[in-house]
């Protein structure tokens, strides 16, 4: 098992599998729980899958077709992808938590304005 990049929009895909980690989430759900567009989130997915954070499957034909929209691909947060994520995310936290560069710090207006 990887580590895959830890980009922001990969933490937001993880923080909402987290929200509820035994919960099967299809990918346009993800799409608004994170706040991203399609052409993110599923290469994200793809990722995560592929380091064996996430599970997927595919909806039964029997839900799909009876409610005449495309079928959908569940995706779940494995348990070891969970505590994973979790860590991962902590460290991604730590690590925006670093004092900024003096040319990166707010610097007061001169004429005293706001």
């Amino acid at each position: 098992m990887g580590m895959p990049r830890m980009t922001l929009q990969t933490q937001l895909v993880l923080r909402a599998l987290l929200e509820d980690p035994a919960r099967q989430r299809y990918g346009l759900e993800l799409c608004e729980l994170a706040g991203l567009p399609s052409g993110t989130i599923y290469p994200i997915l793809a990722r995560l899958e592929q380091v064996g954070w996430l599970d997927s499957t595919w909806e039964d034909p029997a839900l799909y077709q009876d409610a005449g929209r495309p079928r959908r691909r569940f995706y779940r947060i494995t348990e070891q992808g969970a505590e994973q994520a979790r860590d991962a995310l902590a460290r991604a936290y730590r690590s925006r938590k670093q004092p900024l560069p003096g040319w990166a710090a707010a610097r007061p207006l001169a004429d005293g304005g706001a």
